[in-house]
């Protein structure tokens, strides 16, 4: 067999192949027997049709076999003798079949380009201390004593800021062809100050006691986020049913008791501190593992191949509808502009490749290894957090092939904290 590699760039490349012609006419003589066997074609018994009448019956299908069983195997044979290893199934074109003639096509493909990691003390991340300021502690408190606030019944005062009102409201609004549509709510609650109340809104209802009615107009500016209610005029009609002022509990050692099985106030206070460090400390680590790859991004000097990207972005985009469709959203029923949304991914998928290419090259000369075990490992965390059996997710990721990237996931993620160790801090 003749093979011709051509570098067509870094990641590019041809494979020119040529098999020899006895191989093509053993290959082919070996299909028409088979097809012998099976043909039925009038004036001749099952299994006695003469050799010359099969091969020129069906003479395109067993060429188009004799393609299909002999150029995979060439294929491999010629990339494994070459240490060559694809990141995708070769594109096979250019097929030249003859009987009496040698098979010739080409086979292009993409390959990792050659990565250098170079000198991985040269790697320069900032330590950050999880310093927590006390203004942080009093927002994280106030948050606190928020969540545990509650309303009372209001009676011998109007509505004021911070109140919330029960009110049976009807809204109406003149549509484009000026014809009024008109909608009612009864028993709703509105919190006057929110930062969701329509402009005015909150003005017009101050000072009303239960039992007021009152009618009054809001007009919408033209920026408004809602564009179907911009530059638009509003009628409001309002009946208030009851008045709640909201209580805030007061910042003390029984506060303190309430939340939690703390003794005094000062306690409550250490416990927020410490969960607010722990919480800026996997926060600074997590910039601190973003900083790493990004420079290992950098460090790949040549062109990715595209279809790796491609994958990348086509990854991101499907982690993005399963989270749309986990909040209850139909990705079909937004106004993404979905070739639009893709080729902002392309910059940071990019990257994300170049960095990835970097690990697997360090973990390949470092000998970072990944066992079944730690494969298990995980299934069985991942399994927890989604309340499913660890059987089920293997069962799951064998049937979509996803056990490989488990294996890729861990070693990439030792990878980094082996680039971390081994990186100056500054």
């Amino acid at each position: 067999m003749k093979t011709e590699f051509i570098d067509v760039s870094d990641t590019q490349k041809n494979l020119v192949v040529e098999i020899p012609s006895d191989i093509v006419d053993s290959e082919i003589d070996k299909i028409a027997r088979d097809y012998s066997k099976a043909a039925r074609i009038p004036g001749f018994r099952p299994g006695k049709v003469p050799a010359k009448v099969v091969r020129q019956r069906f003479r395109d299908q067993i060429l188009h076999d004799v393609a299909h069983g002999l150029i995979p195997r060439a294929v491999d044979e010629a990339l494994r003798e070459r240490g060559v290893e694809p990141v995708d199934t070769p594109d096979i074109k250019d097929v030249v079949v003859e009987e009496g003639q040698p098979l010739k096509f080409t086979a292009s493909f993409e390959t990792v380009p050659p990565i250098d990691p170079g000198d991985y003390s040269t790697i320069t991340l900032s330590s950050k201390q999880p310093v927590v300021e006390d203004s942080s502690v009093d927002d994280a408190l106030a948050q606190l004593q928020d969540r545990g606030s509650r309303y009372e019944p209001v009676e011998d005062r109007p509505i004021e800021h911070g109140d919330s009102v029960q009110l049976d409201l009807e809204r109406t609004a003149t549509a484009e062809n000026g014809e009024a549509q008109t909608d009612r709510h009864e028993g709703v609650s509105v919190d006057i100050g929110a930062s969701a109340n329509p402009p005015g809104f909150d003005d017009a209802l101050t000072g009303m006691h239960p039992g007021d009615k009152k009618a009054f107009d809001v007009e919408y500016p033209e920026d408004y986020a809602i564009k179907e209610l911009a530059a638009t005029t509003v009628k409001y009609d309002a009946s208030v049913k009851a008045i709640r002022k909201r209580v805030v509990p007061a910042l003390d050692d029984e506060f303190a008791k309430d939340v939690g099985d703390f003794p005094n106030l000062d306690a409550l206070r250490t416990r927020v501190r410490a969960d607010l460090e722990h919480e800026l400390m996997h926060e600074n680590e997590r910039e601190t593992r973003g900083e790493l790859l990004k420079q290992l991004a950098a460090r790949v000097t040549v062109d990715v191949p595209p279809s790796l990207v491609d994958r990348e972005v086509d990854r991101r985009v499907e982690e993005f509808v399963r989270r749309l469709i986990d909040q209850k959203v139909d990705p079909m029923q937004t106004n993404i502009n979905w070739e639009e949304f893709r080729d902002k991914q392309r910059e940071a998928a990019a990257e994300a490749v170049k960095s990835a290419l970097v690990l697997d090259e360090v973990a390949r000369r470092e000998n970072i290894a990944v066992s079944d075990a730690d494969v298990d490992e995980e299934i069985a965390r991942f399994a927890e957090r989604a309340g499913r059996t660890p059987a089920a997710v293997r069962a799951r990721l064998e049937k979509e092939g996803g056990l490989s990237r488990v294996y890729a996931g861990i070693r990439r993620e030792r990878t980094v904290d082996f680039l971390l160790s081994r990186a100056t801090r500054v």
